[in-house]
């Protein structure tokens, strides 16, 4: 006789949800999170793709952050937040599928497009002189569109072979998803032990050359005050305070991203409530990242300021200053 404590089906059933004050507050603040997601970074995305003095490199990975973030809000959010209004699953296998694909897609996404911020201001400080020369905007698209194919391949493969063993289980009113134990070592090594190595590493470094920057200027305005070391003083601030604002980034993503893959190692099963509380969390960095935009950087809220004015369907408004 089969033993209904090892079904996941058995384990999750779908409560009768009646209309309450809860459920209906519920409903609005999922809603107000997931146009919040979707607004917000559709702002960075106009703001850097339609403004000529945003299109740095930087500023492309930025882009790149800011659209899987969009993604999260448009594809994978509503599902999400549904599944914990409805309490179960109501769109169906096909759906399911598609959910899992693009929220393990944009997961993984984000955590190398955080990644490759983080090589990129170490480079851009370590030697700006080379980075000017060498890292250009068409060569980090290059290397944004290989990232966004690979993991988009990798993740494909990841549900197909993981499929054959334990796979996606999709109950009548359930959507859920069990890695096999050796993919999901795979995934764990992949997805969040080298790129978030990557991440600490490159930022423990960046941290060590703006306290050496931080030190020089002091020695160049005791030294000298000529134009040519105000420049250079000018400059290394302008990279350290940039330094600054992504290391609130990464500190707030690896924030919400720690408490989902520990729960993750420490349990295979990945549909609990304690979980989902997790995955909530990491999702809602989508919603976060464009809130550090705006309190950090001048250049998006002057970018918001003139969406907000209709200024940007002026036809020279690309070649306004924004900086």
């Amino acid at each position: 006789m089969e033993d209904n404590q090892t079904d996941p089906c058995l384990q999750f059933s779908c409560p009768q949800r009646s209309v309450s004050a809860v459920y209906v507050i519920l409903c609005v603040c999922s809603a107000v999170i997931v146009l919040l997601t979707m607004c917000g970074n559709l702002f960075v995305i106009i703001s850097v793709c339609h403004f000529k003095q945003l299109h740095t490199p930087t500023n492309m990975l930025i882009l790149s952050l800011a659209v899987s973030d969009f993604l999260v809000g448009v594809f994978v959010m509503p599902f999400n937040l549904t599944r914990l209004t409805e309490s179960c699953w109501i769109f169906g296998p096909s759906i399911c599928m598609f959910f899992v694909l693009i929220s393990f897609f944009v997961t993984s996404i984000s955590i190398y497009n955080i990644a490759l911020i983080a090589v990129d201001r170490y480079f851009a400080i370590s030697n700006p002189f080379l980075y000017i020369e060498k890292v250009s905007v068409s060569r980090v698209c290059v290397v944004v569109i290989c990232n966004w194919f690979i993991l988009l391949s990798y993740n494909s493969s990841l549900l197909y072979f993981n499929g054959n063993s334990t796979g996606l289980i999709t109950c009548p009113e359930q959507c859920l998803i069990v890695l096999h134990e050796i993919w999901s070592l795979v995934d764990l090594v992949f997805v969040f032990v080298i790129p978030c190595s990557v991440i600490i590493i490159f930022y423990l470094l960046v941290f060590v050359i703006a306290k050496k920057h931080a030190t020089a200027i002091r020695e160049l305005n005791i030294q000298t005050t000529t134009q040519a070391s105000k420049n250079n003083t000018d400059s290394m601030k302008s990279e350290r305070k940039a330094a600054k604002v992504l290391s609130i980034l990464v500190a707030v993503f690896l924030a919400c991203l720690f408490p989902y893959f520990v729960n993750t190692l420490i349990s295979n099963a990945i549909e609990t409530e304690s979980f989902q509380n997790l995955v909530i969390l990491l999702y809602l960095n989508s919603t976060i990242n464009p809130v550090i935009y705006a309190l950090f950087y001048p250049w998006f809220r002057k970018c918001i300021k003139i969406i907000f004015t209709f200024q940007i369907f002026r036809t020279d408004s690309a070649l306004m200053n924004v900086l």
